[in-house]
């Protein structure tokens, strides 16, 4: 990587550092760093040359970036090779990110607790796993609901949505005291 501007080089360097602690190897963690930061599509000979990497070990990281919907491919005219950019819209690569995680990791487990739920508990100790399944089912589902709710929403509500932060409460309390308000004129 000593071809790379020092900035750049910092940044994939973290990013493969992070990578595995996300669930993703070092390498393709900064695979992912160097063509996120880059101002042009890359073709694997390039990310090859600059990462010091394998042209396989590059292949092999395209194609999970690709996976997970990270990467783009793009052709250029005249040019048999394939190249790859990261979407432009970070908040494209965010839902990219949930939705993969989601499809990979939380609809599995989604699937497993209800397929426990519909057993009939043999005994006091299922019977009270099975109740404790069905907490962690129905704070899963709501996340997961909640995430279908807001991944609908535009970039720019989200932002503000997050910027909010816990003034979300404010709101919440908001709503309540006037839902009573009304229901008092009701009565």
């Amino acid at each position: 990587m000593t071809t790379l501007p020092p900035l750049t080089q910092q940044f994939v360097s973290h990013f493969g550092e992070m990578g595995s602690r996300w669930g993703i190897n070092r390498t393709v963690g900064q695979i992912y760093a160097l063509i996120f930061v880059s101002e042009t599509p890359l073709n694997a000979d390039d990310i090859a040359d600059a990462l010091e990497f394998s042209r396989s070990n590059v292949s092999i990281g395209l194609k999970e970036l690709q996976g997970w919907r990270l990467v783009k491919l793009r052709h250029h005219a005249g040019d048999r090779r394939e190249y790859f950019e990261a979407p432009q819209d970070v908040w494209e690569i965010f839902k990219s990110l949930a939705e993969e995680k989601r499809r990979r990791e939380v609809e599995p487990t989604l699937s497993m607790l209800r397929a426990s739920l519909m057993e009939t508990p043999g005994n006091a100790a299922d019977a009270h796993a099975q109740k404790r399944m069905q907490q962690m089912h129905e704070l899963i589902d709501l996340s997961s609901t909640w995430f279908d709710d807001v991944a609908r929403l535009s970039p720019e509500t989200i932002a503000r949505l997050m910027r909010m932060g816990s003034g979300v409460k404010t709101v919440l309390d908001m709503t309540d005291k006037l839902k009573m308000v009304r229901r008092k004129k009701e009565a």
